[in-house]
């Protein structure tokens, strides 16, 4: 089974937990648990919030997402057009923040890789950033159900 969706939408906070609840209703498809969906919810927040707040900084753009299911895996990827991420190894440091808002807390990446079996980030200076997150899916067998 491969199957896959497309979302695109305005860089407003507003619009996080619309990009979350989306695609763990999409990947109900694989027949995930209740651990893989929050586990889902989780990272795609994470990212969709560091496009928001930190590939856009405060200025208009959009965010796009592209959900891809195959037998047991969802690949969703989360790219903006903002400004890029000039050193990825260091923003992907646990408790590294670029942002001067001194409520960041610099986890976002760690939170991603957390929840996900596969975590890679592109990005361009002034070009913008992609976010390619897999969850494997091992949808219980019938007999468990």
């Amino acid at each position: 089974m491969n199957n896959n969706m497309k979302l695109e939408f305005l860089a407003i906070s507003d619009n996080e937990k619309f990009a979350r609840t989306a695609v763990a209703a999409f990947i109900t498809q694989l027949n995930p648990t209740l651990d893989d969906i929050e586990d889902v919810k989780a990272a795609v927040s994470e990212a969709v919030t560091n496009s928001i707040i930190h590939g856009y900084k405060n200025i208009s753009g959009n965010v796009y997402i592209t959900c891809t299911l195959r037998e047991s895996e969802a690949e969703i990827v989360i790219s903006d057009k903002g400004c890029g991420i000039e050193n990825i190894e260091l923003a992907r440091t646990p408790l590294y923040t670029g942002s001067k808002d001194s409520e960041r807390s610099g986890l976002g990446f760690t939170v991603m890789e957390t929840f996900m079996d596969a975590i890679t980030v592109e990005s361009v200076p002034d070009k913008g950033t992609t976010v390619t997150l897999v969850k494997k899916i091992n949808s219980p067998s019938p007999s468990s159900l």
